[in-house]
Parts: structure tokens; sequence; C-alpha cells
């Protein structure tokens, strides 16, 4: 029973991570109708830019969010103003190509990578790398709680935000009704390119607090992306708390299959599921729960 309670403690803690990730794409996919392909090298650029601070000016990772954040956003504002907007007011540009274009996006984002930090694996040690909390007879790894936690709260900020400000009123209308948004007086082309920014803001917050957790490398936005439209279509297409109860699934059934069927098989359990949902429930945990 401590195996297990150890393996849920643990899912739950890299799965509150994961719904951070999940939101920001689900964010874009709400408002903009396509899959952002290039969400995990966003996360990867996040990475990097708190990898530099750390490495060069010494700035704690988790102080580094107050840049990577801003600076992820105006990456996103770029992106989506100059390399996604021009495809999407042509009627005549299928939703594929603008797709497609997030693809080559993020193939242009590793490669820049690539090109600057080489391939090397490269990490962060904290004052808390080595440090454990103790639940009773559970062990949780500090990084991974301080991650945890400064994921929820800034989920619950974006709550506050979309529930409770006139722009987070702007992006929820022009999630469920663009057109009817815009008829309204909703600014739609503006409310795009911020929503794209927070996006990619939201993902390189997830990036900054797993860098004390994971190796870095160029091409570990692809695993990512594939994780994001994982808990995406688990959580159903354009719900934010969908993709919450997406992400925490996708993390506890990662940490079960490696306990209990090896590491080997940590990443085949979650791709299972989502498999399972596809067939089962195509409208994702948002049909279940009424969300």
């Amino acid at each position: 029973m401590t195996v297990f309670l150890q393996s849920l403690a643990s899912g739950i803690l890299i799965g509150g991570i994961y719904a951070l990730i999940g939101i920001g794409m689900t964010l874009i996919m709400g408002v903009m109708g396509i899959i952002n392909l290039a969400h995990g090298q966003l996360m990867m650029v996040g990475m990097y830019i708190t990898y530099v601070l750390f490495a060069f000016l010494k700035i704690d990772p988790y102080i580094s969010l107050l840049v990577s954040m801003p600076a992820l956003f105006l990456v996103g504002v770029v992106i989506q103003r100059f390399l996604l907007n021009p495809l999407m007011k042509i009627e005549a540009i299928l939703p594929e190509n603008q797709v497609l274009m997030t693809v080559g996006i993020g193939m242009v984002l590793t490669e820049i990578a690539r090109f600057i930090f080489s391939s090397d694996y490269k990490s962060t040690t904290t004052a808390f790398s080595s440090q454990v909390f103790f639940l009773g007879t559970i062990s949780l790894n500090a990084p991974m709680v301080i991650a945890f936690v400064i994921a929820v709260a800034l989920t619950l900020i974006l709550f506050w935000f979309l529930l409770k400000t006139d722009l987070g009123r702007s992006i929820r209308a022009t999630a469920q009704d663009k057109e009817a948004a815009t008829l309204m007086g909703v600014n739609s082309g503006r409310i795009t390119i911020i929503t794209y920014a927070l996006g990619a803001a939201l993902v390189a917050a997830a990036g900054t607090v797993l860098l004390p957790i994971f190796y870095l490398f160029p091409d570990i936005g692809g695993p990512f992306t594939l994780k994001a439209f994982v808990i995406t279509i688990l959580g159903g297409l354009g719900s934010t708390v969908g993709a919450i109860f997406g992400g925490v699934t996708l993390g506890i059934a990662e940490s079960l299959g490696a306990t209990y069927f090896g590491m080997q098989y940590r990443e085949m359990v979650g791709f299972v599921i989502f498999l399972l949902v596809l067939i089962f429930l195509p409208g994702g945990l948002k049909r279940l729960t009424k969300i």
C-alpha cells in the first residue's frame, strides 16, 4: 500500500505541472481553433532562458519566472502577430496549414537552441535539489513539491484572470463563439495574440519549474508537445478545467506505470489511456465531469 501511495503522490505532483502545460495549449486551441505543435519547444526556450540566468548570473530558477514568463509572452506575441495571424486572415488557407506552421516554428526554435547551446545535456542544482519532505511514510522530492505549488498558484491566478477581468471574459467569449464575440465589440485579432502569448508564458513557467528536475537539451520540447496534446484531448478540447484533470490523470498514469510495469513502460501507459479515452469517451473528461 505504501508503494501505491508513494506512486500516487508522485503522479499528482508531476500531474499538476502537466496541467499547467496543458492549460496553455487548451487556451490556444479554444481561441484559435488549432493545435499548437510548437508548444513544447516554447517550453524549451523558457528552460534555456532559466538556465542562462542560473549559469551566468546565478539567479535561482524559481526567481527566473519573473524573466522567463514575460520573455515568452513577447515571443508569443511576435509568433502570433507575424507568423500565424497572416495565415488565419486568409480564408483560402486551411487550418491544417496553420498547424503545419506551428510545426515549422517548433523545428526552427529547436535548431536555434542546438546552434547556440549544442546538443549537450544541461542541468541546474539549487539549494533544494537534494532535499526530501516526508508525509508519514511517503517521501516527496522538494523541487517537485515547489514546482507543484507554483503550478497550482499560477493556475489559480489564471482562473481569477479569466473569470474576474474584462480581458479574461473577452478571451472566454472568443473561445466559446468567436463570431458572436466579434459582433459584441471584442477585438478578436487582439485576443488571439494575447491568448497565444499567454499560453507561451504559462508553458515557459512550467519549463522553468521543471528545469531543476529534468535535464535540458534542444529536443526536450518534442515529448512535451505530445504530452500537452494528450492532456488537451483527455480534458476535452477547449476546457481549462478539463486540462487540469487531464494533466493529473496523465501524471498518475505515468507514475503507476513506472512503478508496476517498469520505467520503460512509463510513457506507454499514459498513451494507452489516451487511446481508450479517444475510443470510449471522445469528448474527453470534460464530457464525463460535465465541465
